[in-house]
């Protein structure tokens, strides 16, 4: 288990210095070879995760949308301050740089084990590990990056003057952007530079990679990623021997499903309370799934039991109070007399609202239990609120005759370029964009995607919509600040 230490900043006493304690981490880079050994409450193994889960799915979020670098590493910094704190040895200011690092190893041990158990999940975590980590070492001064490879158990030889004037035509032709004769080589065993040697950068004799020294931002990354890699697959094969306690498992074996964002049990500061009339104004403004709904709604006069919950939610979310629901439900079900309304679809409005039955205030798509898994009793509110779009995608696939889901996830292509040409994206160029994003299965990104181009057709979104009423709130916000609502 894990062996909590506590205070990383010493006042001396008698004279009001704060120094810096980091003697357990003395560096800022990490190659996380080593597992700590804190003892650690269930409140911070949560809270750990989830904060290193935000950074890791922002750094996604960016990548997957092709954002500049320089716009990646400035959104990690904000990230971080809020999530994942991390100050160099070189700072101006004193922070507690001990309390930072721990953080910021244990959170990586944690979401280690959760992402081992399958090659789908093993091969997200490293892709996003390795670009965190990469970001952190162009971002660290020379000196710090130094400090800490020189305490790394590396194998690099540098390269002897004789065999490198004996090699010399090679070397330069492998690397033409160096002059050899003043580069330092490294001698390093190919199988740890699999991907400098899969494009040619380096000269190749005798299964050892010449690299040269203005390389080594890549030598330091393979090492990175192979170590991880290997990590990776050992903790694999040791994650059925673990017989952690029931408050920990649950989180472990679900955390990669977990919805980080708002509950958006709320959306009335955004709007105000609306009435059942404005609903039809407003679905200029809702994601595409909402859309679909809305469509099917007026179109049938009536929408199945998952998508009227589905919708349901969503309407509340955006300030539709209990009363105007059931006005709103009442006239879109008019092929239904009113006493078949009360007795068949009134009860679950009121369900929704909190005011039938157990009286759960739900939020917009509230996470429930099975009845095989119950909940553990971990504070864990977002147990509790995943309304996002993860569940709308993973749970309860549409079956004949139901339009709830996700229309990225859910339509065919030739559905969804129909379904997208009718709201407005008649670009064949956007249309491809989305089509190849949800046949590589990023459906929240095809939505963000989605909700860029038809408000502009700018990429001006960092964070990738995460839930239904999250689209809902940033596109009536935008509308309010252009002056169209």
């Amino acid at each position: 288990m894990l062996r909590q230490q506590t205070s990383t900043l010493i006042r001396e006493y008698g004279t009001g210095e704060v120094k810096r304690n980091n003697k357990r981490y003395p560096h800022y880079l990490n190659f996380y070879d080593i597992p700590p050994m804190d003892n650690i409450s269930i409140e911070e193994f949560e809270k750990f995760a989830l904060d290193r889960l935000q950074v890791l799915k922002a750094l996604e979020a960016a990548t997957l949308r092709n954002k500049p670098e320089n716009e990646v590493k400035e959104h990690l910094q904000e990230l971080s301050k809020q999530y994942l704190p991390m100050h160099s040895n070189d700072s101006e200011r004193v922070y507690p740089l001990d309390e930072e690092r721990r953080k910021d190893h244990v959170s990586h041990f944690i979401l280690r084990l959760a992402y081992c158990r399958s090659e789908e999940l093993r091969s997200w975590f490293l892709k996003y590990e390795y670009i965190l980590f990469k970001l952190r070492y162009l971002t660290v001064s020379t000196k710090e990056r130094q400090e800490f490879l020189n305490h790394q158990n590396l194998t690099w030889k540098i390269l002897s003057r004789s065999d490198k004037d004996m090699m010399k035509a090679d070397l330069q032709a492998a690397s033409p952007h160096v002059v050899v004769d003043t580069e330092t080589f490294f001698e390093v065993e190919f199988e740890k530079v699999l991907d400098m040697v899969a494009r040619r950068s380096v000269h190749l004799r005798g299964g050892t990679a010449y690299v040269p020294i203005s390389d080594q931002v890549t030598l330091v990354m393979d090492e990175f990623k192979n170590r991880l890699a290997k990590a990776l697959e050992i903790t694999a094969k040791e994650f059925p021997k673990l017989d952690e306690d029931d408050r920990i498992m649950p989180i472990l074996n679900n955390i990669n499903r977990y919805y980080l964002g708002n509950s958006f049990a709320n959306s009335t500061k955004v709007t105000g309370n609306i009435t059942a009339f404005d609903v039809d104004r407003l679905v200029e403004h809702f994601p595409l799934c909402m859309r679909h709904l809305h469509r099917k709604l007026r179109d049938d006069k009536h929408l199945k039991h998952y998508g009227r919950m589905q919708y349901n939610l969503f309407l509340k979310g955006i300030g539709l109070p209990l009363e105007e629901a059931l006005i709103f439900w009442r006239k879109s079900f008019s092929k239904f007399s009113d006493e078949q309304f009360q007795k068949n679809y009134a009860y679950n409005v009121r369900h929704n609202y909190g005011m039938e039955g157990k009286r759960v205030n739900y939020t917009p798509y509230k996470y429930v239990y099975p009845e095989s898994k119950p909940a553990v009793k971990i504070h864990f509110a977002h147990f509790e609120t995943n309304g996002s779009c993860s569940k709308i995608i993973n749970n309860n696939q549409p079956g004949p005759e139901e339009h709830h889901g996700c229309p990225f996830r859910h339509f065919s292509e030739e559905s969804l370029r129909v379904t997208l040409a009718s709201v407005g994206v008649r670009n064949d160029a956007y249309i491809r964009e989305i089509i190849n994003l949800v046949r590589n299965k990023h459906y929240q990104v095809a939505c963000t995607r989605y909700y860029e181009i038809t408000r502009g057709g700018e990429r001006g979104m960092m964070d990738t919509i995460e839930h239904p009423n999250h689209f809902f709130e940033q596109s009536y916000k935008l509308s309010i600040k252009q002056g169209d609502s």
